[in-house]
């Protein structure tokens, strides 16, 4: 069997471990956090709860990773909790909640803004330009009514995904220019200004522990990692707006 790589944290082991595994003496959590940081090598964990399953620990890791393990970290657990009464994905649960964040705090004059009929529902995302999904969640997002777009320019796939950001924050209707790039394919305009918002919105995003685009924002602050097919979208907007 291939030995851990201490350098990536942790590797997946499958939550068949988890099934077969002893349940032992309870432990404080601060016990567990101590024993898995010893394990990793480093201060890496961020917080440590006890769950309801099998006498498992939550570990969450200062990367934002969130593993499972015993009292004695006897084993680790990388992979999602699925409750069969439910049927609910109880680890991809938890991570939202975990990556939520305070939408009023979002630096909302660093995005382009695009408004759709009335704007009431409204929603932040985090996109690359070269982003082949995020031209997908475009092509949906034209197709919607009644909300307002935050779009905040992360070129982090290549050198010309910044250059186009650029471009499109330069533009004199960045609304029209990030549309046009991501819906009809229209390559934005050459132009030139002040480029540090971006630079800030590299930054930003790096702070919220975003690494892939689109990553969507609703506005109570729950976090969509992905695209979502149009359907989907306007019922998880539905439900933050309530």
């Amino acid at each position: 069997m291939k030995a851990l790589s201490v350098p990536s944290l942790i590797r997946p082991l499958g939550l068949a471990l988890a099934l077969g595994a002893t349940t032992f003496a309870h432990a404080d959590e601060a016990g567990v956090k101590k024993s898995m940081e010893a394990f990793i090598g480093s201060p890496a964990v961020e917080r440590v709860t006890r769950t309801d399953y099998a006498g498992l620990y939550e570990v969450v890791l200062k990367n934002g990773q969130l593993v499972y393990t015993d009292a004695k970290n006897s084993f680790i657990i990388d992979g999602s909790i699925i409750d069969t009464a439910t049927r609910r994905d109880v680890t991809q649960a938890r991570l939202n909640q975990l990556s939520a964040i305070d939408f009023s705090t979002l630096p909302l004059d660093h995005a382009v803004k695009v408004v759709k009929g009335k704007g009431t529902r409204v929603i932040a995302t985090f996109e690359d330009p070269n982003c082949g999904y995020c031209k997908r969640l475009g092509k949906e997002l034209e197709q919607m009514d009644d909300v307002t777009v935050y779009t905040f320019l992360y070129p982090i796939l290549s050198e010309d995904s910044r250059v186009k950001s650029d471009n499109i924050w330069c533009a004199k209707d960045k609304g029209r220019a990030w549309t046009d790039w991501v819906v009809d394919g229209k390559e934005p305009a050459k132009a030139s200004c002040d480029t540090a918002t971006i630079t800030r919105n590299v930054e930003l995003g790096q702070s919220l522990r975003i690494s892939g685009t689109p990553t969507i924002f609703l506005a109570d602050g729950s976090r969509i990692g992905g695209y979502l097919p149009r359907a989907e979208l306007e019922k998880a907007m539905d439900a933050a707006k309530r």
